[in-house]
């Protein structure tokens, strides 16, 4: 994931800076040396990583640090509220013209991820209760159009296409004229990849852009490139004045410098980062949550909305109900993966829980996808009464799922016995929990969790 690298060099910085008492100019120094360097090997544009030094540093060693009770805090602070800044202040929202469609234009170098961006856009808008229309403007590239038209296929949205013969310009005319006719409020032109440098190609989108007059032009960057990310969006917006920036691929082992440096560089704020290649993972940008997640704070906020959006309220109700009652049947838990499964992969969700980054840095803490799809596979190999009365599974019935889960009977075994203890814990659990919290406060619940030895009860998965 984007800024792993920054996370940990940045907790570390503040972590000893949160040790002590007072701060001198000197630790301030020090830190911001640190900080400097972390953020230029995370490929953060030099001038940016300059001027951002130079603001922290002026507040650090003013005398709301130095008469803090909590000096290493406070800069912690500063350096959190300058981060928000540098990438844009607040969440820049997509336009929405008074006189519909809204038009967005999309632009990109070629291999950028346009097209399939183009759909996930789509499938966003849709989610907000829009009728967007794509239009196939991508006459170059072989498969362009098909590409479009099998992506609007899966969410139900309709592609507008004259094929490769006709002009894009006329394509995007065309197009527009056509979601005003179907009553269509947004119309998402996709573009054929161009080179900055190739005066043609640029020369024609230009033209696109007389023709429609779009109310975004959306540059589509992929955050693997880095700086030079940075540097072809500042190409483009001295061509076609953007209104905004997407980033893509923000999920792979990147440093995330170009999310860092793109809207102090160009002015345009980044609009939407792509988290993964399913057509759902794209999401709104927002500074204070990219930099929560940059300082390892976590970011509950998006947690909290993947949850209300794909997990059923109703559902969660009646899960704690039995989960409180110790009435959790593996149905239950193949459900409640199945829901989680939906939010997205599990170590981007762990990545918005605060802390979880120096869990992860743990050498001996892994998320072994290919173990919870084993877990999975045992569960769905049992019959109906299996998984709700375990107990009757005898050493016949083990070998049978193990069989048919392409499993081992001892990794059956060891579900079985990770699956009651965690019941077990949780009618703990409930039965400790009190109006006023725990009983028997922290340690009572320390030892429920961590037990004497510190190893814990272990989740089936």
């Amino acid at each position: 994931m984007a800024f792993e690298g920054l996370t940990t060099r940045l907790q570390n910085v503040f972590g000893k800076l949160r040790g002590k008492g007072k701060l001198s100019e000197d630790d301030v120094n020090e830190a911001m040396r640190e900080v400097r360097l972390a953020l230029l090997e995370a490929d953060v544009n030099f001038k940016v990583v300059k001027d951002f030094i130079a603001k922290v540093k002026e507040k650090a060693v003013g005398q709301e640090v130095t008469k803090s009770f909590t000096p290493g805090m406070v800069v912690v602070d500063i350096v959190h509220k300058e981060l928000i800044e540098l990438m844009g202040g607040t969440q820049s929202k997509l336009a929405k013209s008074n006189r519909p469609p809204t038009v967005v234009l999309m632009a990109g170098l070629q291999g950028a991820g346009k097209t399939t961006l183009v759909g996930k856009l789509a499938k966003l808008l849709q989610s907000q209760n829009h009728k967007p229309l794509l239009v196939a403007g991508d006459i170059y590239r072989p498969a362009a159009i098909k590409q479009l038209e099998v992506l609007g296929g899966q969410i139900d949205v309709p592609v507008f296409s004259l094929g490769d013969q006709v002009s894009p310009v006329e394509i995007a005319r065309q197009g527009v004229a056509r979601a005003k006719e179907e009553g269509r409020d947004y119309v998402l032109i996709d573009t054929a990849g161009r080179l900055q440098i190739d005066e043609a190609l640029m020369e024609e989108i230009k033209q696109i852009h007389a023709a429609v007059n779009p109310d975004e032009v959306l540059l589509v960057v992929d955050a693997m490139t880095g700086q030079e990310a940075v540097n072809v969006a500042k190409s483009f917006h001295e061509q076609l004045a953007l209104t905004g920036v997407v980033l893509t691929k923000l999920d792979g082992d990147t440093r995330g410098g170009a999310a860092l440096s793109v809207k102090a560089v160009t002015g345009c704020p980044i609009k939407f980062a792509s988290t993964g290649e399913k057509i759902d993972q794209l999401e709104a940008f927002h500074p204070d949550r990219m930099a929560s997640r940059i300082l390892g704070m976590g970011d509950m906020l998006s947690l909290i909305e993947k949850a209300q959006t794909n997990i059923d309220e109703e559902k969660a109700k009646e899960l704690e109900r039995k989960m409180r009652t110790a009435e959790f049947t593996f149905d239950d838990f193949l459900e409640q993966m199945e829901q989680v499964r939906k939010m997205g992969p599990l170590d981007q969700l762990l990545d918005m829980m605060p802390g979880m980054n120096k869990l992860k840095a743990n050498p001996n803490f892994k998320i072994d996808e290919k173990q919870i799809s084993r877990t999975e596979a045992i569960a769905k190999s049992m019959t109906k009464a299996e998984k709700q009365k375990p107990d009757m599974i005898n050493y016949s019935r083990r070998k049978r799922i193990a069989a048919g889960s392409g499993t081992t009977v001892a990794d059956v075994n060891r579900l079985l016995k990770q699956f009651e203890d965690m019941k077990k814990m949780m009618k703990q659990f409930s039965g400790m929990m009190g109006p006023k919290g725990p009983k028997g406060g922290m340690k009572g619940l320390k030892n429920l969790l961590g037990g004497k030895g510190g190893k814990g009860m272990k989740f089936p998965f």
